[in-house]
């Protein structure tokens, strides 16, 4: 075959450090505009970003050449070293250490996004960590929450 053809659609989740409400409304534009342009920067399609203060949910179209690991690996450390060197809130700025990241066919999208829309609503019953167990669970990963929510010592 000469040419490459896929069709790869992933949903990362990932958190502040220790859950902390640092993405107030006065950043939150500017990160996700900062984290599209990552995504973009490295040949990938951002098709939504959106969450709450403690949690960010990325939708993007994959192209196969970047590992997932490598591209949230990417947009974590770039945009916090972007917040801290723009000094975009108090203290220092960390993501929590590793990622959620699903995979979802092209029919599943608008289902997807609708959810990734619908952050504030959702979390006005839902804590993060309710809403993340119950993603690895419909997704049906294989877990032990000892080592899902890192707490400071």
């Amino acid at each position: 075959m000469a040419n490459t053809y896929t069709q790869i659609h992933i949903h990362f989740i990932f958190s502040v450090k220790f859950r902390q409400g640092l993405i107030g409304p006065q950043l939150r534009d500017r990160l996700y505009q900062y984290i599209v342009a990552i995504v973009r920067n490295n040949g990938h399609k951002t098709l939504i970003v959106n969450g709450m203060a403690d949690h960010v949910h990325l939708l993007i179209g994959l192209r196969p050449d970047q590992s997932i690991s490598d591209l949230a690996k990417d947009v974590k450390s770039n945009s916090s070293k972007w917040i801290n060197e723009q000094k975009l809130t108090i203290g220092k700025f960390a993501w929590q250490e590793g990622f959620g990241a699903f995979a979802h066919s092209k029919l599943q999208l608008p289902k997807v996004v609708s959810y990734i829309e619908d952050q504030e609503e959702h979390h006005r019953k839902k804590t993060f960590q309710e809403e993340y167990l119950e993603i690895l669970e419909e997704q049906k990963v294989e877990y032990n929450v000892k080592y899902i929510f890192k707490t400071p010592e």
